[in-house]
């Protein structure tokens, strides 16, 4: 039942072409830890799906990313992901499924419920269907007969997740203010792994924290323990984003090799040395969490 491994031995599940998908939301409680260690790994060709952050932008800087399935990729103050708006506008990244929010929502829940589709009224008389012609429509076979749009599910191979607590069990507790869609994400793929602040030998939760526990442990794969795991992104209460360390990594896509530069300083090297660089866990401690 001790589901605990490294962010390696989790990585070591994926194989060329898979479709993973990261929790999450922009900036926002990303498994940054994972995502460096996928930048480390030599697979490639992957199918991404994420309502994007810096995990977009630096899969596909690193040629990794051979299809992306996105609601928005940005690092919310600054408003678009700048690895992905680079090789967007470079005509480097044209398979794409550029979906709204609520769309891409229905098609985890389509997948986690097993539903080859959900009937959904958005993206109707829009250019969402223009730029995404594999979606259909179908008709209600009631007496209304409304037209609506058939959202296919969003079936993941891998889904990566980062945490607040675990334990080894795969029991898994999300504190911060929002929870995101990490549920969908779990739900919907055939394995799960999940990244955590502190992993525990095993919760004696009460009534009240167990409201923090947003999917069954039974779909966990794998936990790893992963302090600041979501840096540089925000993982509430914990800590904020560091937004010196994103204006960085914006600045350095303006640079011919503004890549090979930041995978060199903050990818080629362990956790541990990725926190010393960033100012220590003191520092990464302390940065406040930004109010919206």
């Amino acid at each position: 039942m001790n589901k605990q491994m490294t962010s390696a031995e989790a990585v070591a599940h994926l194989r060329d072409g898979m479709t993973i998908g990261f929790g999450g939301w922009g900036p926002r409680r990303k498994p940054m830890a994972i995502v460096r260690e996928i930048l480390r790994s030599d697979v490639k060709d992957l199918t991404v799906v994420a309502y994007g952050g810096p995990e977009v932008g630096m899969l596909c800087a690193a040629g990794k990313v051979k299809k992306l399935i996105f609601g928005f990729a940005t690092l919310d103050a600054i408003p678009l992901e700048p690895y992905f708006r680079k090789m967007r506008q470079a005509g480097n990244l044209a398979n794409v499924m550029e979906l709204d929010e609520g769309l891409f929502q229905l098609g985890l829940k389509a997948a986690g419920m097993r539903m080859p589709f959900l009937p959904a009224r958005a993206g109707l008389a829009t250019d969402v269907l223009t730029h995404n012609p594999e979606l259909k429509t179908i008709r209600s076979p009631y007496a209304d007969g409304e037209e609506v749009l058939a959202m296919p599910a969003l079936y993941l191979d891998v889904a990566f997740v980062h945490v607040n607590r675990a334990d080894r069990l795969g029991n898994t507790l999300v504190t911060g203010n929002d929870a995101y869609f990490d549920h969908h994400m779990v739900r919907a793929a055939k394995q799960a792994f999940v990244s955590a602040e502190v992993v525990e030998e095993k919760f004696a939760l009460t009534k009240e924290e167990a409201r923090f526990n947003t999917f069954e442990r039974s779909l966990v794969t794998g936990v790893i323990e992963a302090p600041f795991g979501a840096h540089p992104t925000l993982c509430s209460p914990n800590y904020g984003w560091d937004m010196k360390h994103l204006q960085e990594y914006s600045n350095s896509a303006k640079e011919d090799d503004g890549w090979d530069t930041y995978f060199d300083k903050y990818v080629k090297c362990s956790e541990e040395e990725y926190r010393e660089k960033n100012g220590g866990d003191a520092h990464l401690a302390s940065i406040p969490v930004p109010s919206f």
